[in-house]
């Protein structure tokens, strides 16, 4: 019989977040468990740092300027595209999803939900439906997690703090453990994972297990809030005085968000949330991966676990993603399958296009078509195999377009608006302190990175960001005014 597939997300979460890829003060031993029974991919990105065009990525394979013709947070995938639990199932697979797909749009009450070919879908869209289509709750059937408060009596608590979805201002869950929403996300893996084994053992399963943290509001629950003490975390590198030769939406995400208006204090508090977040969901992890080991059916599951995208945690002075600093653009990928070798690291150039291009072939189920990601079968079994030279990634749509190529040491970012140019070496510079684009001889360096950057455009068909005159375009951009923007709403809302 096929492979099983086991995937787990989680959605802006940094590679760096974790102890599998050097951090020494988070807590993660379940995913770090998983790393040693898989291969570890340490130059892994994501194809658009944002969370709607990166799983357009994931379902297709492809960038979501083809995917969706959407390079920023919106979009519905295309019908004539591949997509992920379409083609499993049309290989012999049961599909259920988990947690969070962030499918757009969404679908109203009285209305089939757009899954993509998911069989089952046990949802929690972090209340966006519900904002939708019934700001106060009082119908169901719109986001599962949401019923499921209200049938074990926690109605409307899991945002009773008044945080909303994109505000940074840290807050203690009002849930109990046990019903916040990682929880239930890994409780409905399990339960499915247990349907399945028990009912239709004779076929095999795709099971995607989406969880919707770490992602703002930064709320974990009980005893995760306390587990890690401010005065020691680590604080943020980097401040927003040097922001202003880098991309504009960095700066303009800090003053219109209010996040210049944090203490260093309050930095440090939002960073050890984030992480109790994270060690809270590992061991949501731990949870279900205990929950395969003891379906019998661990020894042949291919298990993905990986990131939409990350988030700068108070880098430079700023929080969430959208640009391609390492916070926001590398994220975890960690591939364990029947037959490869565990513990095992590689540097390849990876991306989360990647994942459904390499799980089919895996399966023996490949596609019957090209798509932008490419397979990493080869490298997941032989270190010494060749991936892509260059990872190109993507973000926004006109006149605000950016690109980003990188190499693994050097990284060029171009942000249309301005135009802004970002160039880093990240073997002598890993922390992106210095854009080496000011002083003699900059232009020099530059040149061959802007015509790779062109070129991976072109190659994948991104043409918007190249002009008729073979340059990248621009936008003019008064740099001056970002200080005068208004606070956008920060999504407060009782869901």
């Amino acid at each position: 019989m096929k492979p099983n597939i086991l995937f787990i997300m989680a959605d802006q979460l940094r590679a760096d977040a974790l102890g599998c890829y050097g951090n020494h003060f988070c807590r993660t031993p379940n995913v770090d468990a998983l790393a040693e029974s898989g291969v570890l991919f340490e130059n892994a990105f994501t194809p658009n740092p944002i969370c709607v065009p990166a799983r357009a990525s994931i379902t297709t394979g492809n960038y979501s300027h083809t995917a969706t013709e959407c390079k920023d947070n919106s979009g519905l995938i295309h019908d004539d595209q591949p997509k992920l639990a379409e083609h499993f199932a049309s290989s012999g697979y049961k599909t259920y999803a988990c947690g969070k797909l962030h499918y757009c749009p969404y679908s109203p009450p009285d209305k089939p939900r757009l899954v993509h070919g998911f069989d089952v879908w046990d949802s929690s869209e972090s209340g966006r439906i519900l904002s939708q289509f019934d700001p106060q709750g009082r119908q169901t059937g719109i986001e599962d997690y949401f019923d499921y408060l209200a049938e074990v009596g926690w109605r409307g608590f899991s945002r009773a703090h008044g945080i909303g979805n994109n505000d940074v201002r840290p807050c203690r869950s009002p849930l109990p453990a046990e019903h916040n929403v990682d929880a239930w996300v890994a409780t409905r893996t399990i339960a499915r994972l247990q349907e399945h084994t028990a009912r239709r053992a004779d076929s095999p399963f795709l099971i995607f297990c989406s969880f919707p943290k770490p992602h703002s509001p930064y709320d974990p629950p009980g005893e995760y809030a306390t587990m890690y003490n401010p005065l020691d975390v680590p604080p943020p590198v980097g401040d927003e005085s040097s922001l202003a030769d880098r991309n504009p939406c960095i700066d303009i995400t800090r003053v219109s968000r209010a996040h210049d208006s944090l203490s260093p204090e309050a930095r440090r508090v939002i960073k050890a949330y984030y992480y109790g977040l994270i060690s809270f969901q590992d061991a949501q992890v731990g949870r279900v991966m205990n929950a395969l080991e003891k379906a019998g059916v661990a020894d042949n599951t291919i298990v993905v676990y990986t990131a939409d995208h990350g988030d700068l945690m108070g880098d430079f002075g700023t929080y969430f993603k959208c640009c391609f600093l390492q916070g926001s653009v590398r994220v975890p990928l960690i591939i364990s399958a029947p037959g490869v070798s565990g513990g095992e690291r590689r540097g390849h150039l990876a991306g989360l296009q990647d994942i459904l291009p390499t799980l089919a072939e895996l399966a023996g189920c490949p596609l019957d078509r090209q798509v932008h990601g490419i397979d990493l079968t080869n490298v997941l079994r032989d270190r010494n195999s060749s991936t892509r030279e260059l990872f190109y990634s993507q973000c926004f749509d006109p006149p605000r377009q950016s690109a980003m190529v990188t190499d693994g040491r050097w990284k060029y970012c171009f942000a249309e608006r301005g135009p802004t140019e970002e160039l880093y070496d990240l073997q002598t510079d890993p922390d992106e302190l210095v854009n080496l684009t000011a002083g003699g001889g900059a232009d020099k360096l530059l040149q061959p990175w802007r015509e790779k950057l062109i070129a991976e455009a072109l190659r994948i068909g991104d043409d918007g960001i190249v002009g008729s005159d073979g340059k990248l375009v621009s936008a003019e951009f008064d740099r001056t005014k970002i200080a005068d923007l208004p606070v956008e709403g920060m999504g407060w809302r009782w869901y």
